[in-house]
């Protein structure tokens, strides 16, 4: 296990972890803040995300939060400024500071690599914006969510989550959940289809990495390929836009070394030996 941190801080406010071959943890270390957002701790998971981004080695990321929380939002105590914003004015580091923080939900969907969002405590705010922004979602049993911006005198909509909880909840859960910045549990959060599945909070971690070596036995290529265009259809309002779309991917993937090497595994019963060639 690794830890690295992107501040001088003694704590670091990201930890990695590397369980195994293929899959690494990006765990939130705020746990006396219920890891709440500031800017070490933003900057930390933005710089983390370049680093994975170009790590050949993992192929699969693990969000989670360190002690009893997941994320409970921007930190109200005091976020702090937004890098190389010292010289600007006090509506311009305002808006620094809000770009900072929306733009971690693009770089989610920019990386290469799937993120699974093994949500361990309370997810509210941008810790909810987070969860909608990975590409699954599981929960512990004392996992709670809401969409907290609206309870303290913010708008409802903020870091993605206008676009991301109608897509992913329905349009009609979402406004009501967005209204009310009220708190649902974990129980609600799989029966509404934010996650897929809950287990006992002694098992989550354990059941993100089942789930990411389920992703492991499929190309590197294909599973950031299907990454990119499953989010990219949900853009697309034409169906045409979107088959045009993975068309070419099964032509560019079909080409690939790895392509023939999943196949002669599948005929051949063992598992396939991935070099992304």
């Amino acid at each position: 296990n690794d830890c690295m941190s992107p501040a001088q801080s003694p704590t670091p406010a990201i930890v990695l972890e590397r369980p195994l071959p293929g899959v690494t943890v990006v765990q939130l270390n705020r746990p006396e803040r219920l890891n709440a957002m500031t800017t070490e701790l933003v900057e930390g998971l933005h710089q983390i995300l370049n680093q994975i981004a170009i790590d050949a080695e993992c192929r699969v990321v693990i969000l989670t939060g360190s002690g009893r929380g997941f994320c409970a939002g921007l930190d109200l105590s005091g976020y702090g400024s937004a890098p190389h914003t010292e010289h600007l004015g006090t509506t311009q580091r305002s808006f620094a500071v809000q770009k900072h923080i929306a733009s971690l939900i693009s770089h989610m969907r920019a990386i290469p690599q799937p993120i699974i969002a093994a949500v361990n405590g309370p997810a509210a705010g941008g810790g909810l914006a987070l969860v909608l922004g990975s590409d699954i979602r599981i929960a512990c049993e004392s996992a709670k969510f809401n969409v907290a911006f609206i309870r303290v005198g913010f708008s409802g909509c903020d870091i993605g989550t206008s676009w991301l909880l109608p897509r992913i909840v329905g349009v009609a859960r979402a406004q009501e959940l967005m209204l009310t910045g009220r708190l649902f549990d974990s129980a609600e959060a799989f029966r509404i289809g934010l996650v897929i599945d809950v287990c006992p909070d002694a098992l989550l971690i354990e059941e993100a990495i089942t789930k990411a070596n389920e992703i492991i036995t499929n190309s590197p290529f294909a599973v950031s390929l299907t990454k990119e265009a499953m989010w990219t259809a949900l853009e697309i309002p034409a169906m045409q836009s979107a088959i045009d779309l993975e068309n070419r991917q099964q032509i560019m993937t079909s080409l690939t070394q790895d392509a023939a090497e999943a196949m002669n595994a599948f005929v051949e019963k063992r598992n396939p030996h991935f070099r992304n060639l």
